[in-house]
C-alpha cells in the first residue's frame, strides 16, 4: 500500500540525529542555535526562535503583538484544528472565516467582512503551498500571523517587484515542524520576525522562555538537515506534481487553483466531482491510500458550529482529497498513481 503521508528521512537525517544522541546533547542547545542561524539565512528574517509546538509559537506571537485576551482572532475554517484550540485556551475569541472555494484560502474580501464582525488579528493558513493575494490582505491594515507550515518556499510578487516569499509578509510567521509539515523535526515549530521592529518585542518574551518551551537539539538536528535538503526535495515533488497534474487534465476532477511557478508542491490535493467513498475504494484496490485533505481542520471537527456559515469550506472538507506526493516515491509507485489518477471514477 502506498501511504498518503510519508516523511522524507534519508541517511543524512538519521546521521544528524544519531550524532546528537551519541554526543548526549539532546536538550535545547547548540543545534537549536544552528537551526535558527539557518532559518535566518533561508528566510532572510531578522530573528527567530525554535519552540516545541506551533501552539506555543502562536502564544508568543500574540504576546509580542500585545493582543488583549477576549480579542477576536480570525482563522480559516480549513486551518488545522490546533489553531482554534490554542486561541480558546489562551482566552481569545476565534472568528472562523469561510474560504474561496477555488483555492481553499481566505481572500481579502472575506477578511474584510471578518473585520466588520470584530476581527482584529488574522492567523493566515497557507494550505498546500498556495498563497492568496497577500498584498490585498496586508492593505487591510491589521496584524497578520502567517502559518507557512505547508507553504515554505512559495513566493508572491508584490506590485510587480521582485518576488517575496511566504513568511515575509506578516508581522510574524509560524513554521510548523510536525510530522506532516513540509519540513519536519518530528514535532515543533519556529516563529520568526521578518523585520527588526517586530523582532524586538518577540525577543523580549522568548529570551525568558523556559527550557520546556524550546525545541530540543534532538529535534533541531533533524529539522536542520531537512531545511538544508529542502530545495532538492521540492524539485522532486515538483516533478511528480507535474506528472499527476497532466494525468488529471482529461478527467472530471479538478485541482485547487494555484500559480504553478510560484507555489510549493507540498501535497497533491484533488477536488472530487464524485463520491469520496467510491474514489477511496477504487484507489485502495490499486494499493493507494488517499485521505480527506482537511480531515483535521477546524470545520471538520466543529461542523456543528461553523458548517452553516462556512459553506465553501465545508464543501471542500467533504470533497478534497490528498494523493501521495513525497520525494521517496519510487518511479514505479509514481507511475501507478499516474494511472489511477487518469482513470478515477
Amino acid at each position: 500500500m502506498i501511504r498518503t503521508y510519508s516523511t522524507t528521512i534519508r541517511r543524512k537525517e538519521m546521521d544528524a540525529v544519531l550524532t546528537c544522541m551519541v554526543d548526549e546533547k539532546i536538550g535545547p542547545g547548540e543545534l537549536n542555535m544552528r537551526l535558527i542561524q539557518l532559518i535566518k539565512e533561508f528566510f532572510k528574517c531578522d530573528g527567530a526562535v525554535a519552540l516545541r509546538s506551533p501552539a506555543i509559537a502562536l502564544k508568543y506571537a500574540l504576546k509580542a503583538l500585545d493582543v488583549p485576551t477576549g480579542t477576536a482572532v480570525m482563522i480559516s475554517a480549513l486551518a488545522p484544528s490546533w489553531q482554534i484550540a490554542t486561541l480558546e485556551d489562551c482566552g481569545y475569541v476565534p472568528l472562523v472565516l469561510d474560504v474561496d472555494e477555488s483555492n481553499g484560502l481566505v481572500a481579502a474580501d472575506i477578511v474584510s467582512e471578518g473585520i466588520k464582525r470584530g476581527g482584529r488579528v488574522l492567523l493566515l493558513h497557507e494550505a498546500f503551498g498556495i498563497l492568496p493575494d497577500v498584498d490585498a490582505i496586508m492593505q487591510l491594515g491589521i496584524p497578520v500571523i502567517e502559518d507557512i507550515s505547508q507553504s515554505v518556499g512559495a513566493s508572491f510578487a508584490v506590485h510587480d517587484e521582485n518576488a517575496r516569499f511566504a513568511g515575509s509578509f506578516g508581522t510574524f510567521a509560524i513554521l510548523g515542524l510536525e510530522e506532516r509539515d513540509v519540513i519536519t523535526s518530528g514535532g515543533g515549530a519556529v516563529i520568526m520576525a521578518h523585520a527588526r521592529r517586530d523582532w524586538i518585542p518577540l525577543k523580549k518574551y522568548t529570551d525568558v522562555a523556559p527550557l520546556t518551551d524550546l525545541l530540543p537539539d534532538l529535534n533541531a538536528a533533524l529539522a536542520w538537515v531537512e531545511l538544508k535538503e529542502f530545495k532538492r526535495n521540492e524539485e522532486k515533488r515538483r516533478e511528480i506534481f507535474t506528472l499527476f497534474q497532466r494525468s488529471c487534465m482529461s478527467g472530471r476532477h479538478k485541482l485547487l487553483a494555484r500559480d504553478i511557478d510560484s507555489s510549493t508542491m507540498s501535497a497533491f490535493p484533488l477536488v472530487l466531482s464524485s463520491a469520496f467513498r467510491d474514489v477511496k475504494h477504487y484507489a485502495e484496490r490499486k494499493d493507494i491510500e488517499i485521505r480527506l485533505a482537511f480531515e483535521n481542520s477546524v470545520i471538520s471537527l466543529r461542523d456543528e458550529s461553523f458548517g452553516s456559515s462556512c459553506i465553501s469550506a465545508k464543501s471542500l472538507a467533504l470533497r478534497c482529497v490528498l494523493f501521495p506526493l513525497y520525494p521517496r516515491l519510487t518511479h514505479a509507485e509514481t507511475e501507478k498513481i499516474v494511472k489511477v489518477l487518469g482513470t478515477l471514477p
